[in-house]
């Protein structure tokens, strides 16, 4: 298990620091906010317009130099998982982020994840890196042998599950590390989500984009 971020597109130095508060906590939004907020002082936070990017800055730099602590893994039920994937990017390129949601076979939430993908980044590349980010912290927490990925992104599912070459420029990493990820799970398939369909991974992914948005 390592704490270093996963790769990410070009992002500000701000969000690049929020990024690394998130891989300190296993990318476990909650856990990263609430540390951020606490950080801060007086009452701001990471998303409250009076906190300063000086003031942030001095606090995600502040918790990198004490050391952050994942939260304790839930303990599941089977060794049957359900993975909810989703990217976000607002102007498709622009700012994007990632969110993933892993449960258990009874469909108990086990961990809610996020984070920024890139300041200017398309809609497919953040659905990649939203599956990367599942299934690295799955396969950190869990020794996953059946999954079934819920993806609303039939580019992913073409690529990934159709045996097709990646279509988005620039996704390779992130495609690689999926298959490689995918191999050790002895049982996987997925499920398409349409639009209509719920997703918990969705309001990730739009926080992910919000720390995206962050500059300088």
């Amino acid at each position: 298990m390592t704490d270093d971020p996963l790769p990410a597109e070009h992002l500000s130095p701000l969000a690049t620091l929020v990024d690394e508060v998130l891989a300190g906590v296993g990318y476990e939004v909650t856990a990263a906010t609430d540390a951020i907020d606490d950080a801060v002082p007086g009452y701001g936070g990471l998303f409250d317009p009076a906190t300063t990017s000086a003031e942030l800055r001095r606090a995600l730099e502040s918790l990198l130099e004490s050391g952050l602590t994942r939260p304790s893994v839930p303990e599941a039920t089977s060794d049957t998982f359900v993975l909810y994937v989703d990217g976000s990017s607002r102007g498709n390129p622009g700012p994007a982020g990632a969110g993933a949601v892993i449960m258990d076979a009874a469909e108990e939430e086990l961990a809610r994840l996020g984070r920024p993908v890139g300041s200017r980044t398309g809609n497919n590349t953040a659905e990649y890196v939203a599956l990367q980010l599942g299934l690295s912290e799955l396969l950190a927490r869990y020794e996953p042998r059946r999954l079934e990925v819920r993806i609303d992104s039939m580019t992913v599912i073409r690529d990934v599950w159709g045996g097709n070459d990646p279509t988005e420029p620039g996704v390779e990493t992130y495609s690689e590390a999926v298959t490689a990820a995918l191999s050790s799970i002895p049982d996987h398939r997925y499920t398409h989500l349409a639009d209509s369909d719920p997703n918990p991974a969705d309001a990730l992914a739009t926080v992910g984009a919000d720390i995206a948005a962050f500059g300088p």
